[in-house]
């Protein structure tokens, strides 16, 4: 029986969940229709979650030198992130293709095969697996895997040739891209407001160079990007701003339309969709790859296990039912944080309003938790108010009997399940309590360096937590629905 998955596309999604697939021991092959990567950067940076993310495969610092965002903002309603109780802060300034070329050299450290000029044209699935078509640079051939993955962007071949539909909003108006050298824009970090509901955004990328945004009611909904000249960059800039770019030059530019669609299902058999395949937005503050980074997550250790024949298929069930309400949420947030942004001046008093709101701590970590991902709790079924289906902050501490201390992120770095016992909490189970899962599960003992009342914990190699000694549910449930039937 095959046991393969395939993914095609080869942006951060894909690379990253191909990451997690052969971290979790599956056979992984990735396909991408470009002969080379593209270098072009649509997205600068990412949120505060996937930064914890990368660091807890200790992959954060493999990408150079970056910075941390100093402010907040939805939809340019700056949101004062230092007076929150946790950091909030994402990272800013960074090229997308810097982050793919990390990605990239983590699959060939990990033997991961990923084919560029392979193009998809055919795909058909049965209940042993799927086959599919592609036309590559030795002609047409035809693979088969148990599971493919669609990370193909928002005009997905896998989303079209697997008949998964969406739901989403047309296009109203388009919005140009740049990155610009030989002139000096004025910043404009979180972008600004023009009267008539437009838009412009600048911000410093270092060695001379500046992204500009532009979103204007007067450009077409649909927009070509093979045809955008630099001319009608830098006329479009000047007639928003008063600002001359002309005397620059851009060494990447593309042209975007303000509609939006979400896959109606994630999963489709043996079928499934991770990021702008499952849900396309507008670009906005790397909200769309962030979301995309954190489905590869969720995703990519339980297809791991389902491929490998250590968990149940029901398993892949729970990416559909985790993702898709935050996918909802990403369209809900798009669109409202479009309107503040881009509505006349009869938005005011909403903005206003928002100004005011985000002066209160409840209302302003909720904005916050949404836009850095760090609000993220999975519906696991406890009730009350625990921690079960939040993340644990990756930076907590343990101290160990030998007095040494480690990172979470540490513990997580091999992409298996940790099981945490707290000396002397409340509820600590046996040492050998997840013994039958020692192939999926680490056991680590120790004391939490903060918050002593913190007690024993059962963390999925998502990060997230899926059992509490505090809690109402039983470990030995807890591990056999998150991680497989024990071995005897």
């Amino acid at each position: 029986m095959e046991t393969r998955t395939i993914v095609i596309g080869a942006g951060p999604v894909g690379l990253f969940l191909a990451a997690e697939l052969r971290l979790g021991g599956a056979d992984v092959t990735v396909y991408d229709a470009l002969p080379a990567p593209s270098g072009e950067s649509r997205a600068l940076g990412f949120t505060k979650r996937v930064a914890e993310l990368f660091e807890q495969r200790g992959l954060l610092s493999r990408l150079g030198t970056f910075r941390w965002g100093q402010r907040g903002h939805f939809g340019g309603i700056g949101i004062d992130l230092d007076f929150l109780p946790e950091d909030h802060h994402g990272v800013l300034g960074l090229p997308q293709s810097r982050t793919e070329q990390m990605l990239t050299d983590r699959l060939a450290e990990l033997g991961v095969e990923l084919r560029r000029g392979h193009e998809l044209v055919g795909l058909e699935q049965d209940a042993e697996g799927v086959e599919i078509v592609l036309d590559g640079p030795d002609g047409r051939h035809r693979e088969r895997a148990a599971y493919l993955v669609g990370c193909d962007g928002a005009h997905s071949t896998v989303r079209a040739l697997s008949g998964i539909t969406t739901t989403g909003w047309e296009s109203t108006r388009g919005m140009y891209m740049a990155d610009v050298t030989g002139c000096a824009p004025r910043p404009r970090p979180t972008g600004e407001y023009v009267p008539d509901g437009n838009m412009v955004l600048s911000v410093g990328l270092g060695d001379g160079y500046h992204r500009v945004l532009m979103h204007d009611r007067s450009l077409p909904p649909h927009p070509d990007s093979a045809a955008l000249t630099f001319e009608e960059i830098a006329a479009t800039w000047q007639r928003l701003t008063g600002e001359s770019i002309h005397d620059g030059s851009a060494r990447w530019m593309a042209a975007f339309a303000n509609g939006a669609a979400l896959a109606d299902t994630y999963r489709s058999g043996r079928v499934l969709l991770a990021g702008d395949a499952a849900h396309d937005t507008p670009p906005l503050a790397g909200w769309g790859v962030s979301t995309g980074l954190q489905d590869a997550a969720n995703l990519g250790w339980k297809l791991a296990a389902v491929a490998r024949g250590t968990a149940p298929e029901s398993l892949l069930d729970t990416y559909h039912a985790e993702r898709h309400p935050l996918g909802e949420q990403l369209m809900r947030n798009t669109h409202a944080a479009t309107m503040l942004y881009l509505s006349g001046a009869e938005a005011d008093p909403l903005r206003a309003l928002m100004r005011e709101l985000v002066t209160d701590e409840g209302a302003a970590g909720h904005l916050a938790g949404m836009v850095s991902g760090l609000g993220v709790r999975y519906d696991l079924g406890e009730s009350g108010g625990g921690p079960l289906g939040l993340r644990l902050d990756p930076e907590r501490e343990l101290e160990r009997p030998d007095g040494t201390r480690v990172r979470i992120a540490e513990l997580l770095h091999a992409g298996r399940g940790l099981l945490v016992l707290a000396d002397g909490a409340d509820g600590a189970p046996d040492a050998g309590a997840a013994d039958g899962w020692a192939d999926r599960v680490d056991v680590v003992t120790g004391r939490w360096v903060k918050d002593d009342a913190d007690g024993s914990l059962l963390v999925r190699p998502d990060g997230h937590i899926a059992w509490d000694a505090r809690g109402e549910g039983d470990l030995g449930a807890a591990l056999g629905r998150w991680f497989g039937p024990a071995r005897g």
